[in-house]
């Protein structure tokens, strides 16, 4: 296997070999799609480098080639994803020193980004000019998902059977292969396997949209389902009620954030999001999370000014 490997392989091939060895079957297939992305790439950009001949110099000339074509974070995730299988390839003697340290992560001017949630009276705006019909469609996942902070293919695998309309609860432990031959899936971590508290209205409203389902069958899969249908259904909203556009996505943006600026502490909302740890959810909603700090700043100089 690996150990066999010889200084004059190619860094495409010994780069493939590895992710056969260590990463297929231990990592999601959405995870292994990047790893796979990252091969092609070697294919493209390096085509007839050997492994023995990486160095640093080496190394930042392909970071930096790729970076031509990528935003700096798009850069950092190659170099991630990279950086693995190089230190196994020098701990194996096939490369002298680490090529990776103190590489320098470069990448396209970011382009200008598109908002990424609403505020309360936007999401208000955006909730009452949904069409909720009698019967489930489009507008009733939109619905849920901004009101539940779901993600997309969270939402997707909800059955009947994940409602407990007595204790106002909504249980999540599967997400649906939409990318995929469809069929259910393992959540995206152990801490995405959770009961997210539900408001009374949406109960009521779902347990009569619901009722005669099959229990154990999706509620919002009728056939091969794509990202963009559900997103292309949001932004004629948006555009009708003359909001920001934002993604599916984003509705669980600013579910989070209108959590934080209500007072959540951030240890429920990564609770309520499924993160693995409040780190995720921190650097997710830092511009948020410093924004509310300024406001306790006033505050706390108003409380101390009215001591004297």
């Amino acid at each position: 296997m690996l150990n066999q490997t010889k200084r004059t392989e190619l860094f495409r091939d010994y780069y493939a070999q590895w992710i056969t060895v260590y990463k297929e079957g231990a990592i999601r297939k959405v995870t292994m799609a990047k790893y796979l992305m990252t091969q092609s790439w070697l294919e493209k950009l390096v085509p007839n480098l050997m492994i023995g001949d990486l160095t640093r110099i080496t190394y930042q000339k392909l970071l930096n080639d790729y970076a031509a074509y990528h935003e700096r974070q798009t850069t950092m995730d190659f170099h991630h994803q990279l950086k693995g299988a190089v230190l196994d390839a020098v701990d194996e003697g096939l490369i002298d020193r680490d090529p990776t340290r103190k590489a320098i992560i470069k990448g396209k001017t970011p382009r200008e980004k598109k908002p990424k949630y609403l505020n309360q009276f936007e999401l208000q705006t955006l909730l009452t000019n949904l069409n909720l019909q009698t019967e489930v469609n489009w507008d009733w996942f939109i619905m849920l998902v901004a009101k539940t902070g779901m993600r997309f293919s969270e939402a997707l695998a909800l059955t009947p059977k994940d409602f407990d309309f007595a204790h106002q609860t909504l249980s999540i432990s599967k997400t649906w292969d939409y990318k995929g031959e469809g069929g259910f899936l393992p959540t995206k971590n152990q801490s995405s396997v959770r009961k997210i508290q539900v408001d009374w209205q949406t109960v009521i409203q779902f347990s009569e949209l619901i009722k005669g389902l099959p229990e154990d069958k999706p509620i919002f899969i009728h056939g091969k389902v794509y990202n963009s249908t559900v997103n292309d259904v949001l932004t004629r909203h948006c555009k009708h009620s003359k909001l920001p556009i934002i993604s599916v996505h984003g509705l669980r943006h600013t579910h989070a954030s209108l959590l934080l600026f209500a007072g959540v502490s951030i240890a429920s909302v990564a609770r309520r999001l499924g993160h693995a740890s409040m780190t995720t959810t921190q650097k997710t909603y830092l511009h948020i999370i410093q924004e509310l700090e300024n406001k306790d700043v006033d505050l706390v100089m108003r409380s101390l000014s009215g001591l004297s």
